[in-house]
């Protein structure tokens, strides 16, 4: 009965969302219902695999919105790219640094879980530096839902083309059957490579990459029907919702407070680098604050399709930093927490 239940709550959060016209509404519905049935006892199991076919439409999304000049805007302006990109690491990481000298959370576990994408990467090392695993969790899976719900509420703000707008929604449109079962194969067979590859974050960004290429070169065509979007949005917005269990947050009941106040506070750093971008290179404020987003690549995906921002820079940046973050940041924190001295009392390797 769980997922009959999680559907019916599902789908009148998913309608007020529409009705007012927020962004990202069918995965941001699904979210927000995930987190309330999660945390009033509710337990409702997604195969790891479905997950990946919904990471891999998604990425079949972008990958239609964006073209493969994408490489040379990237070439064009790596001052820009390498900039934000750093920018947000450095911020992440001296974020984490200080909330440890501080002991804000016990031991390293800040240092972890601050960090701006791999959360599973990271959520995975951080057992080995004696961090609060559950903590660490937390806090990944909490700033992805607070950088989505706060992205859909920035884009509401600066404003929406009404042609992406609730009345515009269509679910069942005609489809073409080939393209459909090329896009369907490209969703399955992409996060099955990335998977034997071990290519962190692979079920999204295989397809993603091979989609703009095989585009391009007029191999295939990505066909997408609203009801198809829909599911994977709704999967992709379970997958962090239901991570929000009761027994998780009553050991994290008490750090809850730190943890948000440490997760908005990198958010509006971030939302500093991107007005550094408006006043500086002229990126439009609702593409400068999505680009910089740190974390939840496919959430943002998502809002940036649904808005009239520039999707390319959008994801653009995103991707850059994800590979980034998927590098580099395990070296960087590992390297920090080696070298930090977390006074008496606290948890964890100095």
């Amino acid at each position: 009965m769980a997922w009959p239940a999680l559907i019916a709550l599902t789908v009148p959060v998913t309608a007020l969302l529409l009705w007012l016209h927020a962004p990202a509404a069918l995965m941001l519905g699904p979210l927000v219902a995930g987190i309330a049935f999660a945390s009033f006892g509710g337990e409702a199991r997604t195969h790891v695999s479905i997950f990946a076919v919904a990471q891999g439409i998604v990425g079949c999304l972008i990958a239609k919105m964006v073209p493969l000049s994408i490489v040379g805007d990237i070439l064009g302006h790596w001052v820009l790219f390498s900039s934000g990109v750093v920018s947000v690491l450095a911020a992440s990481c001296l974020l984490g640094w200080l909330m440890t000298r501080l002991q804000m959370l016990p031991g390293t576990t800040a240092l972890w879980g601050i960090s701006p994408g791999a959360a599973s990467v990271m959520t995975f090392m951080a057992e080995a530096y004696g961090a609060d695993i559950r903590l660490v969790a937390l806090m990944q899976y909490l700033r992805i839902f607070l950088v989505a719900g706060i992205a859909a509420l920035v884009a509401r703000l600066f404003g929406v083309s009404s042609s992406y707008g609730a009345a515009a929604i269509v679910w069942f449109p005609e489809v073409q059957a080939v393209p459909l079962a090329e896009t369907m194969a490209l969703a399955i067979v992409g996060p099955a490579v990335a998977r034997v590859a071990r290519i962190p974050a692979g079920a999204f960004l295989v397809p993603m990459v091979a989609g703009i290429a095989f585009t391009h070169f007029g191999w295939m065509t990505i066909e997408l029907p609203t009801w198809l979007l829909a599911a994977s949005y709704a999967l992709v917005g379970w997958n962090v919702g239901l991570r929000f269990t009761r027994p998780l947050l009553i050991h994290c009941a008490r750090a809850l407070p730190r943890i948000v106040a440490c997760t908005l506070l990198l958010i509006a750093i971030c939302a500093g680098i991107a007005a550094m971008f408006v006043f500086t290179a002229g990126i439009d404020p609702l593409t400068a604050y999505l680009a910089t987003s740190p974390g939840g690549s496919d959430s943002i995906a998502i809002i940036a399709a649904s808005t009239n921002c520039d999707v390319s820079f959008v994801m653009a940046m995103q991707t850059v930093r994800m590979i980034a973050v998927l590098l580099l940041a395990p070296v960087l924190t590992r390297f920090v927490a080696e070298r930090v001295h977390v006074p008496p009392g606290g948890r964890g390797k100095s």
